[in-house]
């Protein structure tokens, strides 16, 4: 099984704010989050991390051995980086949900992100047929995830909401991935925000 998980609750989460790369640590509720998932969990074959300290801090709950794989590592905002959703301009927030190639100034579009991820879930489908394997990630590469396991394009991203500390599941099996749980939060239920 591929367990995608987003990482906790950070600040910037927390207020409101596009968090692609900036590198914003964990809450206190967020570490709570996180060690909420690795009691649900319970021991997996291999935790793979985006680089982003909010997804390592997640991880580490999560297993000893962590490993980091770029591939995972949030889409860049671009110009739009720790702006309030209101502030983006709504042409922007147009051609962003219409055109998957589509890239905010010195940002990331979707599609690329879909393009890596898809290529790191390739590379661990064999394994995940056998084994549980957890990846802590963001919104954005969970959703290219999702397409991938679902085999539509990358514009589903914008039909789908995905909260902090959620989990995916997806089986592979000899027939391709099979989305088995989307946006699970019960592991959450008794967290005081």
């Amino acid at each position: 099984m591929l367990l995608l998980a987003r990482h906790g609750q950070t600040g910037p989460n927390q207020a409101g704010l596009l968090l692609g790369r900036a590198d914003a640590p964990l809450t206190d509720l967020g570490r709570r989050q996180a060690a909420a998932m690795a009691r649900t969990l319970g021991p997996v074959a291999r935790v793979i991390s985006s680089p982003l300290v909010r997804a390592r801090e997640t991880a580490a709950a999560l297993g000893p051995r962590v490993e980091i794989d770029d591939r995972w590592i949030e889409v860049d905002y671009g110009a739009y980086e720790g702006l309030p959703y209101g502030e983006v301009p709504d042409d922007a927030w147009q051609r962003w949900r219409s055109e998957p190639e589509w890239q905010p100034p010195g940002g990331e579009s979707l599609a690329a992100v879909g393009r890596r991820v898809r290529q790191a879930c390739e590379e661990l489908a064999a394994a995940a047929e056998d084994a549980d394997i957890v990846v802590v990630s963001h919104v954005s590469p969970i959703k290219a995830a999702v397409a991938w396991a679902l085999g539509v394009g990358d514009e589903v991203a914008w039909r789908m909401f995905l909260d902090v500390a959620a989990l995916c599941r997806v089986a592979v099996g000899p027939r391709g991935p099979s989305l088995r749980g989307y946006n699970d939060r019960h592991h959450l239920d008794d967290l005081a925000p």
